[in-house]
């Protein structure tokens, strides 16, 4: 038996979002403690799961906090490395009307860029059934020699390996690099999670269905599970193709998480009934479930400190319905 159900590596960062203004008019801005491989680890224990992330902070004080959260929410930080000399990574979210936002990095380097290779804690990666990771532990050579070191690690000792794109294209030199990343994640993973406008990006199309068929023509992906914002979800698994009902909220404030939050229910699903055990019944319950509670976390700020538990979700799901 494995020790830990989901081991994430990749980036811990602060998410400076608006939350409304002073007295002389000036913006103010929340510090959440943020990251998608951590975002999906917090909404992995809210399930029950054991997790384990991998990365690095700077020795500063949002160093400080985001290792006290990340531990206090129950995820084994052993693999948390600290910097001494570069500073913990900084996102400011700018949102829209509608919820979305659009980030402004502070990673010129970021302390998340500096993990290297022989950092890597192998037995801690070795001991889970999941390997999960994105991008943008591959934007600097080297945390990306410990990103494929450390998933290298993950598939000979048998674990599935989930991949999240997580296109960000600020934090790329070009978009022709993070298009040759993403090509190695998709030939690399067990369990997809991919986002319309990532689909596009790949494929060229803003079809859905047609996007993951040139996808599936490429790369020998078991599970892909494609998200649509206010459209829902759809999961794609040998012949079968299952759609997911959204949860649109008049109160959605951001969408920050909202994604990750997706991807852990997804996990979790495939953590519950096996990756080779799926029926269309099943997938439909993992999308309508996940869809739910990204729902839910897009009517708080933030998203790992405020992950919903599972019976919330429930609740949430049946309010909706009724």
């Amino acid at each position: 038996m494995k020790k830990y159900d989901v081991v994430a590596l990749g980036e811990l960062l602060i998410d400076f979002t608006e939350n409304g203004e002073s007295g002389q008019g000036n913006p103010l801005l929340e510090a959440n403690p943020g990251g998608a491989p951590c975002n999906v680890l917090a909404m992995l224990n809210r399930l029950g799961k054991k997790t384990a992330f991998v990365g690095k902070v700077g020795q500063d004080m949002f160093g400080t906090m985001l290792r006290e959260r990340v531990s206090g929410l129950g995820i084994d930080v052993s693999g948390l490395l600290t910097d001494e000399k570069v500073h913990t990574t900084l996102a400011f979210v700018h949102t829209y009307p509608d919820g979305d936002r659009d980030f402004s990095f502070y990673r010129n380097p970021g302390a998340d860029m500096m993990l290297t290779a022989d950092e890597v804690p192998m037995e801690l990666i070795r001991d889970t059934k999941v390997f999960h990771f994105g991008t943008l532990s591959m934007t600097d050579p080297g945390v990306e020699e410990a990103t494929k070191k450390a998933l290298s690690a993950a598939k000979e000792s048998g674990a599935l390996i989930s991949f999240d794109p997580n296109l960000r294209p600020p934090l790329w030199s070009s978009l022709e690099l993070a298009k040759e990343k993403i090509t190695f994640g998709l030939s690399r993973c067990d369990v997809l999670k991919i986002s319309d406008n990532e689909i596009e990006f790949m494929s060229g199309t803003a079809d859905i269905d047609e996007g993951i068929a040139r996808i599936r023509e490429q790369y020998d992906i078991p599970l892909i599970f494609a998200t649509m914002g206010k459209d829902g979800s759809k999961a794609f698994y040998k012949d079968m193709v299952v759609e997911g009902r959204p949860f649109v909220n008049k109160n959605t404030i951001e969408t920050t998480g909202a994604g990750d939050t997706f991807g852990a229910c997804a996990i979790n699903g495939v953590l519950d009934a096996g990756l080779e055990n799926l029926d269309a019944e099943k997938l439909g319950e993992i999308l309508v479930f996940a869809n739910a509670a990204a729902s839910l976390v897009t009517t708080r700020k933030g998203a790992l400190s405020v992950m919903p538990e599972p019976d919330e979700v429930r609740q949430y799901m049946k309010e909706m319905w009724d």
